[in-house]
């Protein structure tokens, strides 16, 4: 019998969900989502990157972006709106705007914590709220969160108590949605990167001894390239995942297999 094993892998008439869309990993999200057939609402707060991720992707009728910040409520509410309005319904949210500080816990502002939290965690939750809405009354949906090997271990010597504390936070309210709404036809699971240049990770990509570091204690000796996160991406987003829910899929070279 004849088994076309790559068409589960098809997002074809879904509406998919980008945040954080305006560099790095996102953008490189957005774009996957889209060559696998989603009409994709990008999101993020830089207009002008934006205006250049459409440009670039060259599809107004399946690409359309959101300027917004996910730590404003009124935002969040925009950015699913836009999905529905344009496209008329979210089946996939992926997660995925983040930011970090390295500092040491003893001179990190309790404000700069606040805000890191509002940005990586909070937000997070009340988009996966608000398009939860909508994929619980269609009984189908899917969310991947954005976490990240810090989520997992910690950080040192790199000190980042707010950022460690907010994807280890992601993980575990992705098994609590993922529990909620298993029932219900809605999948949450969490994708966590290793160390993958953007630009919260591109001052240690520039740096010779940082580099040094992650090669030196990496088992694969090296760090990630764009491309390497886009099958495990396809794959929670798809229907090649329809029995995976509440799971933190690790993609980072054997980092936290140490």
């Amino acid at each position: 019998m004849d088994i076309d094993v790559l068409a589960p892998f098809r997002l074809d008439g879904r509406v998919a969900i980008v945040t954080g869309a305006s560099s790095g990993l996102g953008d490189r999200f957005a774009r996957v989502l889209h060559a696998a057939g989603a009409s994709v609402v990008a999101s993020a707060r830089r207009g002008d990157r934006l205006d250049a991720l459409a440009a670039s992707v060259g599809d107004p009728d399946r690409f359309v972006c959101v300027v917004a910040d996910v730590a404003r409520d009124d935002d969040c509410a925009r950015i699913v709106d836009t999905a529905v309005e344009r496209f008329g319904s979210v089946d996939v949210l992926v997660n995925n705007a983040g930011t970090s500080g390295p500092m040491a816990a003893e001179d990190e502002p309790p404000g700069e914590f606040r805000r890191l939290i509002d940005v990586n965690l909070n937000g997070l939750f009340v988009l996966s709220q608000l398009a939860g809405r909508h994929m619980l009354t269609a009984r189908r949906g899917v969310i991947v969160n954005v976490a990240s090997i810090l989520g997992l271990v910690a950080s040192a010597p790199i000190k980042q108590a707010s950022y460690c504390a907010s994807k280890g936070a992601v993980v575990n309210l992705t098994r609590e949605l993922a529990c909620q709404w298993a029932r219900k036809g809605v999948r949450v699971n969490a994708l966590a990167p290793g160390w993958f240049l953007s630009e919260m990770t591109g001052e240690m990509f520039g740096d010779e001894g940082s580099m040094a570091y992650m090669g030196r204690n990496c088992p694969m000796a090296r760090t990630g390239e764009p491309h390497e996160l886009d099958g495990a991406l396809l794959f929670l987003c798809s229907d090649a995942s329809t029995y995976v829910t509440g799971q933190t899929l690790t993609v980072d070279g054997g980092w936290t297999a140490r």
